[in-house]
């Protein structure tokens, strides 16, 4: 096959070696791109069983992760992923494999030398592909990109304690937005207990995405500075401030105030910084570059989410006058001064407030109707209107600096509505600002932290996140 002469052999980014599965008549060949974070796999083999044949970009690893991918067949053959107990021909394994023409397939062998099932999955056209394997569960999650993925979940498969995790390719596959990731362990204590961040950018025309900071514990919540230079996190209590040209990470001076929670945000001019901060999370203000913060909330709690566009005012969510859990939405003056009430519904938590460039609006999410919804109103609380209308639960509306369209964050139907948990799978989707329908642009495995503020940079063109996984 021609095609392979294209491709060289280099560096394997999560992977541990390649593998031509069955008879070979040529070896095959795959390149890892390190910049794009794509792979391409090019073999003469075609995919056979349950991936027993074909080639494969595998690495063998303690049981209990994921694998996700999306995919491309150029020009034609199938592309896969595959979880397997070994690479002997007949092991335990289960591949869900796109063949081009349109067939999506999930085939499996659930003890050794069994007889290989093929199911044929509803969604025929899919190129974003999952498996997580827990144990000798097998979920098996597909979609057209843009759309939520379905789900079917094979049971009983007689994988050790360790199992061989992989890309595979019959003819020529290309591979993007590659996570091979470990869960969150069962047991953790939120809040307590942390797992691996991975500080992502996302470009928001094609999906694709690029992580380009690690840290072993819990990074969170990234702002995208106005003039396109920098990140600012939260840290173990702590805001950083990631240079985009150096890669590299420096603490920003936030005085007494050491305790920061993921709820902070970057004035509109670039010069301010708003953050909630302390046992009982109160307002305050910081100049950017760092200093003494200035108190603008003196009750809790109290969770700051944007300026307004002219400097005036910081709007945020409250417990307030012993309403319990549930809470509303306030604005108070930058300058100092009493805090104003701008929403008021009985039984609802509002939260995740933040004004549209224009000062026009105010987008929020809120449980008033039953699930999580994403919401609209004007500056004086005003005009109250929804902008979601589905069973998921969506969070953190987030518009772009250009006033076109939000992204949000979208957990499932099964967590609870008021809830916004770590280390879930969730989706990034997008809509336009004055409604329509919600296209997926990212699948993600994180949550609480992942992208509770406004990470747009400044052209509008990509977004800024962190991603999860425990050690592999």
């Amino acid at each position: 096959m021609q095609a392979a002469t294209a491709f060289v052999p280099c560096g394997l980014g999560p992977f541990a070696a390649t593998t031509d599965l069955g008879p070979a008549p040529t070896p095959g060949a795959a390149r890892h791109d390190p910049l794009l974070q794509t792979y391409k796999l090019c073999t003469a083999t075609a995919l056979g069983g349950a991936g027993d044949t074909g080639f494969l970009l595998w690495r063998r690893i303690r049981s209990s992760c994921f694998l996700q991918a999306r995919t491309a067949l150029p020009s034609g053959g199938a592309a896969g992923l595959v979880v397997r107990a070994s690479l002997d021909p007949l092991a335990p394994a289960l591949a869900v494999v796109r063949q081009a023409g349109g067939t999506t397939t999930i085939r499996v062998r659930r003890t050794a030398g069994d007889a290989v099932e093929v199911i044929h999955l509803a969604d025929a056209s899919a190129d974003m592909l999952q498996l997580e394997q827990r144990g000798s569960d097998v979920a098996v999650s597909v979609a057209r990109f843009g759309d939520l993925f379905s789900r079917h979940v094979c049971h009983g498969l007689a994988f050790g304690a360790e199992v061989v995790f992989g890309l595979l390719a019959g003819g020529e596959a290309h591979f993007d937005n590659v996570r091979l990731a470990r869960p969150a362990p069962a047991d953790f204590r939120p809040y307590h207990d942390y797992i691996g961040s991975e500080l992502e950018l996302i470009d928001a025309a094609t999906g694709h995405r690029t992580i380009v900071h690690h840290e072993d514990d819990s990074l969170q919540a990234p702002n995208w500075t106005p003039d396109d230079r920098a990140l600012l996190c939260n840290r173990n209590g702590r805001l950083w401030r990631f240079d985009l040209a150096t890669r590299t990470m420096a603490l920003v001076d936030t005085g007494d105030q050491v305790r920061n929670n993921n709820d902070h945000a970057i004035s509109f001019d670039g010069k301010m910084l708003g953050i909630s901060s302390g046992e009982t999370s109160r307002v305050y203000t910081v100049p950017i570059g760092g200093g003494q913060p200035k108190l603008l909330t003196p009750e809790g709690p109290s969770y700051f989410h944007s300026w307004s566009p002219d400097g005036r005012y910081l709007i945020f969510t409250a417990a307030r006058g012993g309403c319990g859990p549930l809470m509303n939405l306030y604005r108070v003056p930058a300058a100092g001064g009493p805090e104003e009430r701008l929403t008021d519904t009985p039984g609802a938590l509002d939260d995740g407030s933040e004004y549209t460039p224009d000062g026009r609006w105010i987008c929020f999410n809120s449980t008033r109707t039953g699930r999580m919804q994403l919401w609209r109103m004007r500056p004086d609380g005003s005009g109250q209107e929804q902008l979601t209308f589905d069973d998921t639960n969506n969070w953190f509306p987030h518009v772009t600096p250009d006033n076109k369209s939000i992204v949000f964050i979208t957990y499932g139907p099964e967590i609870a509505a008021a809830d916004h948990p770590f280390y879930k799978h969730v989706y990034f989707r997008t809509l336009p600002l004055d409604g329509g329908t919600p296209r997926v642009l990212a699948y993600v495995y994180g949550g609480q932290g992942s992208m509770n503020v406004n990470s747009w940079s400044p052209d509008s063109r990509r977004f800024a996140f962190v991603s999860n996984s425990a050690a592999l």
